[in-house]
């Protein structure tokens, strides 16, 4: 069984439900992978970003922020000649932009630290509220997102940050009938015991 967003007729989709989607990507690259992807999907449906996701990790250095961050005007102009990626300005050069931001973080709090600390310990079945709708922002993704505009990155408002939160794992929204909840949950609470 399946989160009820899983079209039935789409291996794509059920491949990254059943494998990616809610459970923790602990190193920094793969935050910043996911981070960027996030904001790429912006205004778009996931599944575009899946279907070039081969790409986007092969034109963005596998997402190697250290390596994106000294990318120059060549590199942006690169980008938006090449079709197998979402060719949008502004995205690639908060990507850029996000690479530099993400070097200083790493520098400091560390990347992956910094991000879990804005996870939701315990998990919230919105669809036993009174709406049964998963939110499309909550309020620590608000703070989330005003905590990383205030370091200066880009692309990553309230709605962005919590669809990277869901597909980290920061938040558990498999439906708690899914196969998957159970194995996802045990990840994230292996991550708190050991933070």
């Amino acid at each position: 069984m399946r989160c009820e967003w899983v079209p039935e007729d789409s291996a794509i989709y059920a491949d990254y439900h059943d494998h990616e989607w809610g459970r923790p990507a602990l190193t920094a690259v793969q935050i910043f992978e996911k981070i960027s992807l996030e904001g790429f999907q912006s205004g778009l449906s996931w599944i575009t970003i899946l279907k070039k996701r081969d790409r986007f990790r092969e034109v963005f250095d596998g997402f190697d922020f250290s390596a994106v961050a000294k990318y120059g005007e060549k590199e942006v102009e690169l980008l938006l000649a090449d079709t197998g990626i979402i060719r949008h300005r502004g995205k690639i050069e908060a990507v850029i932009n996000n690479a530099k931001k993400a070097i200083e973080l790493e520098s400091t709090d560390g990347l992956v630290d910094w991000i879990w600390s804005f996870a939701d310990e315990f998990v919230v079945d919105y669809r036993q509220l009174a709406s049964g709708d998963v939110p499309a922002m909550t309020t620590r993704s608000k703070e989330m997102a005003t905590a990383l505009k205030k370091m200066g990155w880009k692309f990553v408002g309230p709605t962005t940050a919590y669809a990277f939160m869901q597909s980290e794992g920061l938040v558990n929204d498999h439906m708690q009938g899914c196969d998957t909840f159970g194995v996802c949950e045990e990840l994230r609470k292996n991550v708190f015991a050991g933070r």
